[in-house]
């Protein structure tokens, strides 16, 4: 008699503290899209970014607790726990930022209607989804030392927020008529997102066991090479931009000088990032040292 093959069944991936975390994230993210969807108005690129914030981290999360709880991840080609690591921080990142753009372009004050409650409901609701984005990282983080699953280390978790940080930087970028000191600023954002998404990509799809030298010591020597860039970047983008150039007093949205200002605050905060990165880096050689 031929056999059915049953489908194991894993209680513990929504029954454990990280399930439970993902199940909150997983009913948050659909309230907050919900509510927003009901107001019809997220129309404008902020609005659409905030609607895909929440329908992507909604997605995959739920994607994840079904592949954990019917133990089929096994199966698939990559690292999971990188995967899942890199997930969950990414979602913190894009969470906490529709979180602060949302209620900052849609909400006005007086907050008297009922499209106005919804909305700032639906931005309560994306703050608690962070909340538990975060909590899941911190559930997950590698212990000091354990570098087993690379992208739950610190180092790890700092190069999704140093790729997610460069694409920020990306999107308020005007690249008509730079002057070259901008340009070798945009090619500092362009060289080092690349190596740091290709990083992310190798661990994820466990590439590096071909790479010519060891993760930790290659690490050591782009994030020193990385931050020299930024530390050049964070001189030569306000000098060029903002020597002799005043605020415009018809400012709007969608001004320029903002954005300008904007990428400034984001490169310091890159620069910190790779600076916290290479001093755990080298910390992470001086463990695993002999």
């Amino acid at each position: 008699a031929g056999t059915m093959a049953m489908a194991t069944v894993n209680l513990h991936a929504v029954t454990s503290w990280v399930g439970i975390a993902r199940l909150f994230a997983v009913v948050l993210s659909c309230i907050a899209f919900s509510l927003v969807a009901s107001t019809e108005d997220f129309s404008d690129s902020y609005g659409t970014w905030c609607m895909f914030t929440w329908c992507f981290c909604f997605a995959v999360t739920l994607l994840v607790l079904v592949l954990e709880l019917l133990e089929l991840y096994p199966k698939l080609p990559l690292s999971w726990d990188d995967f899942t690591s890199a997930f969950s921080m990414l979602a913190v990142l894009m969470v906490f930022t529709t979180s602060v753009v949302f209620p900052s372009i849609f909400i006005s004050s007086p907050c008297s209607s009922s499209e106005c409650a919804r909305q700032a409901a639906a931005t309560t609701v994306s703050f608690l989804c962070f909340f538990a984005y975060a909590l899941e990282v911190g559930l997950t983080r590698a212990k000091p030392g354990d570098i087993s699953s690379f992208l739950s280390t610190v180092p790890g978790l700092l190069k999704v927020f140093e790729a997610y940080v460069a694409c920020l930087i990306f999107s308020l970028l005007d690249t008509r008529d730079l002057k070259a000191g901008l340009q070798w600023c945009v090619a500092v954002y362009s060289i080092c997102f690349i190596i740091t998404f290709l990083i992310i990509i190798f661990t994820i799809g466990r590439c590096l066991t071909y790479m010519p030298c060891p993760l930790e010591k290659m690490l050591v020597g782009y994030n020193t090479l990385a931050l020299m860039m930024y530390i050049t970047a964070t001189v030569l983008w306000p000098f060029y931009n903002f020597r002799g150039r005043k605020r415009p007093d018809t400012c709007g949205r969608n001004c320029q000088w903002d954005k300008d200002l904007g990428v400034t605050f984001l490169t310091i905060f890159n620069l910190i990032a790779y600076l916290v990165d290479l001093v755990y880096s080298t910390r992470m050689v001086f463990i695993r040292a002999p």
